[in-house]
């Protein structure tokens, strides 16, 4: 009888225990805190707790570009803006905080860059402030299968996510009365046609984790991928990875955001939604984001600005900005991926600010790295680029041995 209570016992907290165990391998690198799973998808995807779209200008926004699998340089970045404190965890108070996408790819820690920020969204809330994540190209091609940019550290990642998250479904299935887990190898070859031949075991069952895992109702892709928002506006600023042109906001960026969803959720088949699918689309496009000022299309920015109430200003990654973050049409474009992922460019972390005022600085540029860059920024200004107000506060910096 005491047997067969303990065993009732055990299987009523095993989904709870289970979904903190699979988090194991990741969450010791961040802060060693466990991250049970709060709802299952379908109950997200109808939550309140969902992003928006819209958000009323808060005291301070702080805007943080492409982080492409390179966890340090991540932290190193929520540093220079005092998000974070020594110990890995929240101390932005009320700030608000958006990550325009690319978390995904050309780096090994992918999976725990996902973990990491989503321990720090449920922290920023208690704080009264919000870090809010977006898709950006990479997450949607990798969502649609494309793993060009896989690294074999990154691929070695999900092979570990994938051995520990089928230890935990087999455990699920020992007890009555649980919902049977479903296999989320189920339909994926266990030889994937198109590998090269030869190709070691271990990157092979990587990719297959990988399909797994972020495929359209994917475990990791309904987790962490479906709360992500594809266009965002904070007050004054438009967010997005690419750009957006008349054609997006007419369509309704409330509705890119909820197809984009829905597709990753698994309700609208294998596809991407059309607006994520090609050079013009909201995760690829570049004409506002080209290096030489006089190439990047002021007008037609002025013309999508026009049709979004209150909008001032276009924030966006997506394209590598060698000298730092910086804007253009009069800082109505502005451009933040820095390259600061070691696996793409290993650039010096950098992070946008706007205030209450609408004062915007970037956090920090180093006197030496500016010093360096001198007369190449010297000679860009005159092009029309503007590197908006530096910050050098050095004592905001602690990078890790």
């Amino acid at each position: 009888m005491e047997d067969r209570q303990q065993e009732k016992t055990t299987c009523d907290i095993l989904p709870n225990l289970l979904s903190s165990f699979v988090d194991t391998f990741v969450d010791f690198s961040v802060s060693g805190l466990f991250l049970p799973q709060q709802n299952s998808p379908t109950t997200m995807s109808n939550s309140s707790n969902l992003p928006k779209t819209y958000y009323p200008p808060p005291d301070r926004l702080i805007a943080i570009g492409d982080l492409h699998g390179d966890l340090e340089k991540s932290k190193q970045a929520l540093r220079l803006a005092g998000l974070i404190d020594r110990n890995d965890c929240w101390s932005g108070g009320s700030a608000t905080v958006v990550q325009v996408g690319d978390v995904l790819d050309r780096g090994g820690e992918e999976l725990k860059i996902l973990y990491f920020l989503e321990k720090l969204r449920r922290q920023a809330v208690k704080s009264g402030g919000q870090l809010i994540t977006m898709n950006g190209n990479h997450e949607i091609m990798n969502v649609g299968g494309d793993f060009r940019y896989v690294t074999r550290e990154g691929l070695e990642e999900f092979s570990n996510w994938a051995y520990w998250y089928s230890v935990g479904n087999k455990m699920k299935s020992l007890c009555d009365g649980l919902e049977k887990p479903r296999d989320p190898f189920l339909g994926i070859p266990s030889s994937l046609v198109g590998m090269p031949v030869g190709m070691p075991e271990e990157l092979n069952h990587g990719i297959r984790a990988r399909i797994a895992a972020l495929q359209p109702d994917g475990p990791i892709a309904c987790r962490f991928l479906s709360s992500n928002v594809t266009v965002l506006v904070v007050g004054e600023s438009v967010l997005v990875h690419g750009g957006l042109l008349e054609s997006h906001v007419s369509y309704g960026l409330e509705k890119i955001n909820e197809e984009v969803r829905n597709w990753i959720n698994g309700l609208m088949g294998p596809s991407a939604p059309r607006f994520c699918r090609g050079s013009n689309a909201v995760v690829w496009l570049r004409k506002f984001s080209d290096e030489i000022a006089q190439n990047c299309d002021c007008s037609l920015l002025e013309h999508v600005l026009a049709t979004i109430p209150g909008a001032k200003r276009m924030i966006m990654g997506h394209t590598i900005q060698k000298i730092g973050i910086n804007g253009v049409c009069d800082d109505r474009a502005i451009r933040i991926d820095v390259g600061m992922s070691e696996g793409c460019g290993n650039g010096l972390p950098q992070v946008l600010e706007i205030n209450k005022n609408s004062e915007i600085r970037v956090l920090p540029l180093k006197p030496m790295y500016q010093n360096n860059h001198k007369a190449f920024m010297d000679a860009d200004r005159m092009k029309g680029r503007n590197f908006l107000t530096q910050d050098h506060r050095q004592k905001q910096v602690e990078v890790k041995a």
